[in-house]
């Protein structure tokens, strides 16, 4: 059946991106798109400090819109940090642009009982209400995006206390005492579902899970602990919105990772995309995946390299993004090329074959 000449909204795109249907172009946005290498970003965060923006509304819608306004992304993801969960749960946070500090990490089995998990409402309320703010700002046509932690990624901070080449801590506890680390993983699994059911209640059109660090397990470790941990959010969370899985340095892991339950998996700039759908096939869409070091060269470079990552799905299933967050100093004017460029690129669209249910 042909479904050409039909006119999708932004939001409509996302959607049907995540559901692995055929789209005229791609959505495209970046991770870490509201940040530091926008100018009107950097006057914001010299009056401000990091979590007084993520705990502001106003300042907090502020920044999530910048790169709409900028730069004609195809959704917003609202501004905040993955470790307002843990302090949530009730570990203290520092985050300045030094990076996250939590200096009372998690040490024993009586340290993750204390942990509490907590009414999104109350706890994280500002963040609720900035999604809320953000959909009437946008309105119907444009997705907003909510996300949190993967549990292993979140453990790791909550173990180490900040990021550690190698995570040895963290794995020493979940070696050592690997009931307790399911404990820890679970408590985290069932705060992070309410978290995000809270996003979605707000108004969120999709949510994104990120585990930044998953590459640094094994296979068997992934499947025995960060695995099933994940698992537990998708099937808590429903089949509200799509949910997008982000995992990087995880070629080991992507078949394991794509039985999350997620409909999107996005990865980073080390896959090749066309690769990984036939070793998946349509079973679960692809968000990705430009090295966001691509940015930083000739405009040449960044139109052949995005037409090239984009064009490798045939507009199938296929959310274009950086394979990671947008470097610190990227020139704007060549993260408005990526997203123009990207843009640009058109598909033809027949009706797809039925994809199998998970």
């Amino acid at each position: 059946m042909s479904i050409q000449g039909i006119t999708f909204t932004q939001k409509e795109l996302f959607q049907r991106a995540c559901h692995g249907e055929p789209v005229p172009r791609l959505p495209v946005w970046m991770m870490r798109q509201a940040g530091r290498y926008l100018p009107e970003y950097r006057e914001i965060r010299a009056k401000h400090a990091f979590l007084e923006v993520c705990k502001t509304p106003e300042l907090a819608v502020e920044v999530s819109l910048q790169p709409l306004r900028r730069l004609g992304v195809d959704a917003v993801i609202v501004f905040s940090d993955i470790l307002i969960v843990a302090e949530a749960m009730g570990l203290q946070l520092e985050l300045t642009d030094a990076g996250p500090n939590l200096p009372e990490p998690l040490h024993s089995e009586a340290d993750v009982r204390r942990l509490r998990n907590f009414d999104p409402e109350a706890e994280t309320r500002f963040l609720m209400e900035a999604i809320r703010r953000l959909v009437r700002e946008v309105g119907p046509a444009v997705p907003v995006l909510g996300f949190a932690a993967a549990p292993w990624t979140l453990a790791c901070y909550m173990v180490e206390g900040r990021t550690k080449e190698g995570f040895a801590t963290v794995k020493s506890f979940m070696y050592r005492e690997p009931r307790t680390f399911r404990e820890l993983l679970r408590r985290i699994a069932q705060a992070t579902i309410g978290y995000l059911q809270a996003q979605i209640r707000a108004g969120a059109a999709a949510v994104q899970l990120f585990d930044t660090w998953c590459g640094e397990l094994h296979l068997r470790d992934y499947l025995d602990f960060a695995l099933p941990a994940m698992q537990e959010i998708v099937s808590g969370i429903g089949k509200t919105v799509p949910v997008i899985y982000y995992t990087k340095a995880s070629n080991h892991l992507l078949l394991a990772a794509a039985d999350s339950g997620a409909d999107v998996l996005s990865v980073d700039w080390r896959v090749d995309l066309r690769e990984l759908r036939k070793t998946l096939g349509p079973r679960i869409a692809l968000q990705g995946n430009l090295d966001p070091a691509v940015l930083l060269a000739p405009e040449e470079t960044i139109r052949r390299t995005t037409q090239e990552t984009a064009a490798a799905l045939g507009g199938t299933g296929h959310i274009l993004n950086l394979g990671h967050g947008i470097l610190q100093h990227t020139p704007v004017e060549s993260a408005k090329i990526f997203i123009e460029t990207g843009q640009q690129v058109r598909f033809a669209m027949e009706a797809p074959a039925a994809v199998p249910s998970r």
